[in-house]
């Protein structure tokens, strides 16, 4: 693994090649962060098997990040026939949990420093073509996730992005502050309380017992939450811009939102954003 520490945090990122029994075709190889720990409080993240040591790549754990390659309804965004690309993954076949099955991995560009890391890859494949930077960087006891795309192929580029964050729960249960305004369906597993935070309805019990839902988000705004933790005083969250749907997810060992990125880069359109984690204690 590549690692990031200072006299706060430490980061284990996913190393693309030597890592790649871990990866799959959901995530994005480069800029994966598989583990962040406190130099006193111990590892912070979960994940959907946490904390078995090596789980399924579909699952995985962390701070993945991951560009769709199809829509939650199933509409091909990056596939040409029988053939797709995964950007920040690889090319892809049909078939497999993933939205494709992983056929070749792409090749990253690795420049690390003192605070950060840049990963760089160019894919070009199915009638697509693109250029992907990734940059996690660790200030003090903040991680910041920068990506920056490029189309440099000559037919637009339409996709979904989205952070998939593992976070801990405490005693069974997570409780994240969400923007005011923020609704939620009815469902048997979450709720949203008199203080507008969202709560579990009910512990669940096993890797397979979950529950996902659809928040509706004030319109047009940023997101910004915090997380209660197990370990810390919160986990603070936030996205520089406003999601287009953003579901959240929890199982035993873990909750999760991911605010979804709805892109359409034309040829030679580049587009920028960023996530970012604090662990205040």
């Amino acid at each position: 693994m590549l690692h990031l520490a200072n006299r706060d945090l430490r980061l284990d990122l996913l190393d693309p090649v030597a890592d790649a029994a871990r990866l799959g075709a959901r995530y994005c190889a480069g800029g994966y962060v598989w583990q962040v720990h406190d130099r006193k409080l111990g590892p912070l993240l979960s994940g959907p098997e946490f904390p078995k040591p090596d789980p399924t790549a579909f699952n995985g754990q962390g701070l993945p990040e991951s560009f769709r390659n199809r829509s939650r309804s199933g509409t091909p965004f990056t596939w040409s026939g029988e053939q797709g690309l995964a950007i920040g993954a690889g090319t892809l076949t049909p078939g497999g949990k993933e939205n494709g099955t992983l056929a070749q991995p792409c090749a990253w560009t690795i420049t690390p420093a003192a605070d950060h890391i840049v990963f760089q890859t160019r894919q070009a494949h199915a009638g697509f073509s693109c250029e992907l930077t990734r940059k996690i960087e660790l200030a003090g006891r903040t991680v910041n996730s920068l990506t920056q795309l490029t189309n440099v192929g000559e037919a637009p580029l339409t996709l979904e992005w989205f952070p998939h964050p593992f976070w801990a729960l405490t005693a069974g249960r997570a409780r994240l502050a969400l923007p005011a305004g923020t609704n939620l369906p009815e469902n048997p597993g979450f709720a949203i309380d008199a203080k507008g935070a969202l709560t579990f309805k009910r512990p669940f019990l096993t890797k397979d017992d979950s529950q996902f839902a659809l928040l509706t988000l004030p319109p047009g705004r940023e997101l910004k939450l915090s997380v209660d933790h197990p370990k810390l005083k919160r986990v603070t969250f936030q996205v520089n811009y406003a999601p287009s749907e953003c579901p959240v997810w929890a199982n035993a060992h873990t909750a999760s939102v991911e605010p979804y990125l709805a892109l359409t880069l034309a040829p030679g359109e580049t587009r920028h954003w960023h996530a970012r984690h604090g662990f205040e204690v």
